[in-house]
């Protein structure tokens, strides 16, 4: 049976989940998961939510699944142990230096790759399970096609999200809320920029980045046949009222292998939505995705009363048990209760009397120890063996009946044994850089100027599909003495790897020999092509140990999270070298929407209600890219960045003129004053909380 994984978002979502047929919940503890705005949970909390949903046959996952820095990843581990101890049955994880960690101090205990991962092919779901991870949370953007090609042929389970709120970014490649707020979403702490008005085509009315919900409860099936694991219910930052709606809707959707009612679809707009639902990415198509919470779509507050009081007032007997009773004369009588899952327990009442009239039956021992109402469990097998002629009060027998239940809820409780290791040690550092690498990454051909190549850059970063295709442009920067390096496209679908290997294999042919990868996903394409990696932005190195877990993976270099600060970067033990991006436009978001609406144009401009317009320009695949109003500008704090140690410091080109890409190296390399009118130091001396 496929999982059923609900939102926990506070104590009581967790007894809303299960009492609507959750096979699982997931919920955080602390400040180390993606919701840090929701309510989660205290140790004492997670405690008795733990021991509930053991009992009760419900799994629990924690959400250890944001970025953390240096000093972050010992306390990170601690948590995840603390949750391994009281008996979570996995943890979902997205920053590669903690899974590196928890895996050392952690061996049993299952991780799970977050949706923050960005796997979105099957190349990356198999680079998930050679990090030791058992489970992959599949993007959001895939079709039910996609979904079922990587869940046949991948060595570990896939997770999908059936139900609530989609990203107008890729999941862990969204930086638009730290960069425009300092509130980063790898952190936990998203401000949901995409749900705000823009302009995109005049009007500021638009909102051109908010998505409808998802919803795929008539789709239950086509996910079960197609081999998923587990079906995902998004929305721990929702009242615990929805998520008992929409998980018991899901729940019997499953359990009785139908479609909604319509009495439920009602049901569950009525609980939230945004204009109705999608199912545009599961159906590969992408139209008419977009809406917005108005008033129309909010909830009756009698339906969340109705589901507060159902799931207040009741318990789900959703455990089976077996029950055995023997009462025998001159013996203490005796009770013996097992499930399913090796769990035994045995209780003891008092000696029988001899019966003065009607001694006790086996029926009525068995039909007292049926009546298990107000508790978990469901009796489905019933024995009794009861010699004639004695006799227990009624009391006792109940007695008997309560404490057979309560020893067998204890052993339900207990969390499973499993092994401690070490901390891994933190790693060496390379040692100082005294003369960093300059790197040009360019994005289109105009930006390919001879006079570029004049400034004699040690590395060229260009699209591989670009380099493929206009090899000779490359050339007076190789002759210069320029490495050129080919970089991936950010989202490579299996259904367009073909393409870009073939890309791969011409450059490799051609004398190229790096590539610029940001997912676990395309590694095994350009290493397929012969080429080695460096690994780009996307990647999300955001601590010494992500950096050893690349160099570990073969990787040449690391690009620093541009949501470090300076400093923090500088204190960063670097075992592999690193470079950090200087300048440019930094990329907030990358999605599947196309908002360049025509064919001529490869841009457009969104406008913020503050008058700040952010560039817009097509991608690979016809997806989107947004990019930063203000151009990140350091040229005038080399002695910052020197003190970084950094490897490398990059040129981010990305809508400039190839004159002025021209202008801002010179700029850079000391030759010209340029400056940009507009500049952000990004988040290098801010930081994001």
């Amino acid at each position: 049976m496929i999982e059923l994984l609900a939102p926990a978002g506070s104590p009581e979502a967790v007894i809303a989940a299960v009492q609507n047929g959750a096979d699982a919940v997931y919920l955080g503890m602390g400040n180390f998961n993606a919701r840090r705005g929701a309510r989660n949970f205290t140790d004492e909390e997670f405690e008795k939510a733990v021991r509930y949903c053991r009992i009760r046959g419900c799994k629990v996952y924690v959400t250890l699944n944001t970025l953390v820095n240096d000093r972050e990843i010992e306390p990170a581990v601690q948590a995840a142990k603390l949750a391994s101890d009281l008996g979570a049955d996995g943890i979902i994880i997205q920053d590669l230096g903690l899974i590196r960690a928890i895996r050392s101090v952690l061996p049993d205990i299952p991780l799970h790759a977050s949706t923050q991962m960005s796997l979105h092919n099957l190349a990356g779901v198999e680079a998930a399970a050679e990090l030791g991870l058992t489970r992959a949370v599949l993007a959001r953007e895939l079709s039910l096609e996609q979904i079922r090609f990587i869940t046949k042929h991948a060595s570990i389970e896939t997770e999908v999200f059936c139900h609530g709120a989609l990203c107008f970014c890729h999941s862990g490649q969204c930086y638009m809320s730290a960069l425009i707020g300092r509130r980063s979403g790898n952190r936990g702490m998203c401000a949901q920029p995409c749900r705000m008005a823009y302009s995109l085509t005049g009007s500021m009315d638009e909102h051109p980045l908010s998505l409808k919900d998802n919803c795929l409860v008539d789709r239950l099936q086509e996910l079960e046949e197609a081999g998923v694991a587990c079906l995902k219910i998004e929305g721990r930052m929702k009242r615990p009222e929805y998520t008992a709606i929409v998980t018991g809707i899901y729940s019997k959707a499953l359990r009785e292998h139908r479609k909604p009612t319509a009495e439920e679809m009602e049901l569950l707009e009525k609980a939230f939505s945004r204009q109705g639902f999608t199912q545009g990415y599961f159906n590969g198509d992408k139209k008419d995705m977009f809406g917005v919470r108005s008033d129309t779509d909010k909830a009756d507050e009698a339906v969340f009363t109705t589901a507060r009081k159902a799931y207040a007032d009741g318990e789900l007997r959703r455990v089976p048990v077996h029950f055995y009773t023997v009462v025998e004369k001159g013996e203490p009588a005796k009770a013996i209760a097992f499930d399913d899952e090796g769990n035994r327990a045995v209780a003891f009442g008092p000696v029988p009397e001899r019966a003065k009239r009607q001694g006790l039956t086996e029926g009525y021992l068995t039909e007292q120890m049926f009546k298990t109402g107000g508790t978990p469990y469901t009796c489905v097998e019933n024995r009794a063996k009861a010699e004639p002629g004695l006799f227990l009060p009624a009391s006792e027998v109940n007695e008997l009946r309560r404490k057979l239940i309560s020893e067998l809820s204890e052993r339900r409780a207990a969390p499973p044994t499993r092994r401690v290791g070490r901390m891994p040690a933190m790693p060496k550092n390379l040692g100082s850089v005294a003369d960093p690498k300059i790197i040009f990454q360019v994005r289109s051909e105009d930006q390919l100027l001879p006079e570029l190549a004049e400034l004699k850059p040690d590395y060229l970063y260009v699209p591989a599909l670009l380099m493929a295709k206009r090899p000779e442009l490359v050339v007076p920067f190789v002759e210069k003495g320029a490495t050129p390096v080919a970089v991936l496209p950010r989202v490579i679908t299996d259904q367009q790897s073909p393409e870009v290997y073939a890309a791969l294999e011409q450059l490799f042919d051609e004398g190229v020999r790096e590539a610029l990868v940001g997912n676990l996903g395309h590694v095994f394409l350009a290493k397929k092509a012969g080429l080695k990696v460096r690994a780009d932005f996307g990647l999300n190195a955001f601590n010494a140990m992500s950096l050893e877990m690349l160099r570990e993976a073969g990787f040449l270099s690391a690009t620093a999270s541009f949501e470090l600060r300076l400093s923090q970067i500088r204190d960063m033990p670097k075992p592999l070298d690193t470079e950090i991006i200087i300048y440019g436009r930094l990329p907030l978001m990358i999605s599947e929407q196309s908002l360049v609406k025509t064919t001529v144009q490869d841009t457009a401009q969104l406008a913020d209600r503050m008058g700040s317009v952010f560039p817009v320009a097509r991608d690979y695949g016809d997806r989107t890219v947004i990019y930063n109003a203000h151009k990140l500008y350091l040229a005038d704090k080399k002695e910052d960045l020197f003190a970084t140690g950094a490897w490398g410091l990059r040129l981010l080109f990305t809508n400039e003129s190839g004159r002025e890409c021209v202008e801002v190296a010179k700029g850079h390399l000391g030759l010209s004053d340029y400056r940009p009118n507009v500049l952000t130091r990004g988040l290098y001396y801010r930081g994001v909380e």
